[in-house]
């Protein structure tokens, strides 16, 4: 479960963020994840609930934002989601095949709400 080494990461720098703004506690930390990023969002959360004990989120939220893939069309010049989670890319409106994928592979923390 790579999810695990995600989130100590997370916390390291989520506190090394706190400390710098004179903060005490973590109250709650938000991440946002693509939809092809690899993280199982419930190995996450339950990751979350073991490696924050003992750290400055202790008592701390996850709050998730999911992100879905976008991919961009340079023939019809749109962006457009993808229904699949293998990021295969083929427009909707002409059938042209795209690699560029726009959103969708992101895991990070957006902010954090700190006492």
């Amino acid at each position: 479960m790579h999810e695990f080494g995600l989130v100590i990461s997370m916390i390291d720098l989520a506190e090394e963020a706190a400390r710098k703004e004179g903060a005490d506690v973590i109250e709650a930390i938000h991440v946002e994840i693509g939809a092809l990023s690899g993280v199982v969002p419930e190995a996450l959360e339950f990751a979350f609930g073991g490696a924050r004990a003992g750290t400055m989120a202790a008592t701390a939220r996850l709050e998730v934002t999911y992100l879905p893939a976008i991919a961009y069309c340079a023939t019809c010049q749109s962006e457009f989601e993808l229904d699949n989670r293998f990021g295969i890319a083929m427009c909707p409106t002409c059938d042209t095949p795209s690699a560029d994928l726009r959103q969708g592979r992101e895991m990070h923390v957006s902010h954090l709400e700190v006492a």
